[in-house]
């Protein structure tokens, strides 16, 4: 008897362990943030900031990480020539600082943004972060989509692009 309960209760509990763990990446999924960016059309901007950035290496990292991605839609709203200004070589440096500005080490669900008013962005400088009737902004970014699993962290889709500061740039210095 005790045969057959380990035969049909742990050989399924087997099954979905080897099923999670084959999935691959620290969190059960196979695409990093890089590849789930790169596999969305409307992250083709981001991607090729990234790219241009030198940052392709360091988000397939361990991480974990929090990405809080503009859509194509967000970089349109930048002035005109922003985003070809910034692809540029002699612009790698500022490129660098925008984009690490929208990333924070450790993985951070929707559910724990909406209890903190900041967070520490990679770049060094705070991002404010406030929640209110349900909605969560992020500087001046809403977010639009929650909660995108990665093997190596958590997007969260913004409408906007933030921009550090300058005290927020110098801060790190």
């Amino acid at each position: 008897m005790f045969k057959k309960l380990l035969t049909t209760v742990l050989a399924p509990l087997f099954l979905i362990g080897s099923f999670a763990a084959s999935a691959g990446g620290g969190y059960g999924y196979k695409k990093d943030i890089v590849d789930v960016a790169a596999s969305n059309d409307s992250f083709t901007t981001l991607v090729a900031a990234v790219k241009a950035a030198g940052l392709v290496d360091t988000l397939k990292g361990d991480g974990p990480f929090t990405v809080f991605a503009p859509t194509n839609e967000a970089f349109a709203k930048l002035p005109a020539g922003t985003v070809e200004s910034l692809l540029k070589p002699e612009n790698k440096d500022k490129l660098v600082a925008i984009l690490t500005y929208h990333v924070v080490p450790g993985k951070v669900y929707a559910k724990q943004v909406v209890n903190i008013d900041s967070a520490t962005s990679v770049q060094g400088a705070n991002i404010d972060i406030t929640a209110m009737n349900g909605k969560v902004k992020v500087d001046n970014a809403n977010v639009i989509k929650t909660d995108i699993k990665a093997s190596n962290g958590v997007i969260h889709v913004i409408d906007s692009v933030i921009l550090p500061t300058d005290k927020a740039t110098t801060a790190k210095r």
